[in-house]
């Protein structure tokens, strides 16, 4: 999981931050806070909530810091933390946000294409988006954490809080549901046009 040596130089922030270095925490958000945002933005729907809710998930995960075991990886176990604490701030709120993924803030670095092929990708592109936000909760996330945020299966199953084969038969099943969608939204506009 992750790139080259991000588990082992976790391991190593982890355990100097347990002796009480702040900066090595400050370090392990550094690397982790985006990450941390989007997987909260999936959940909430909202950038203000999202950011609270991840500065409030760092702020848990380092006082459970103590309760971590050194042989796991930190990254499942702090999108756990982020993830029910975006949960419980949504119930807290006592309402179901929307998800409105915004495919430009997680495509990074992409070259602008022309104008006819730009109006094309995004028409294409909100259509997958609304196609994704008419999933049930479960199935969204599960389809946004793999493929727009490109988790891990076993970091998706910390995130959903369930086993790794229950993140692949919704994963399967969203998948199924995502493609029915989109073959009816492709009929509707065909009919229209």
């Amino acid at each position: 999981m992750g790139s080259g040596g991000r588990p082992a130089a976790d391991q190593q922030l982890i355990e100097r931050a347990r002796a009480g270095d702040g900066s090595a925490f400050s370090q392990l958000v550094q690397q982790h806070q985006q990450l941390a945002f989007r997987t909260a933005y999936l959940i909430l729907g909202d950038t203000a909530e999202a950011e609270d809710a991840a500065q409030e998930a760092f702020l848990k995960a380092y006082h459970a810091l103590a309760r971590f075991r050194s042989d796991a990886p930190f990254r499942p176990w702090l999108l756990e933390i982020v993830a029910n604490q975006a949960r419980n701030q949504r119930r807290a709120a006592g309402r179901r946000a929307q998800l409105a993924l915004r495919a430009a803030d997680l495509s990074d670095g992409e070259l602008a294409p022309g104008p006819e092929l730009a109006v094309l990708q995004h028409e294409q592109r909100q259509r997958l988006l609304r196609a994704v936000e008419s999933l049930r909760e479960a199935e969204r996330l599960a389809v946004a954490g793999r493929y727009f945020l490109n988790l891990s299966e076993a970091e998706l199953a910390a995130l959903l809080g369930c086993p790794r084969g229950t993140v692949k038969s919704r994963l399967a099943r969203a998948l199924d549901r995502l493609r029915q969608r989109l073959l009816e939204s492709s009929a509707v506009e065909l009919a229209r046009g």
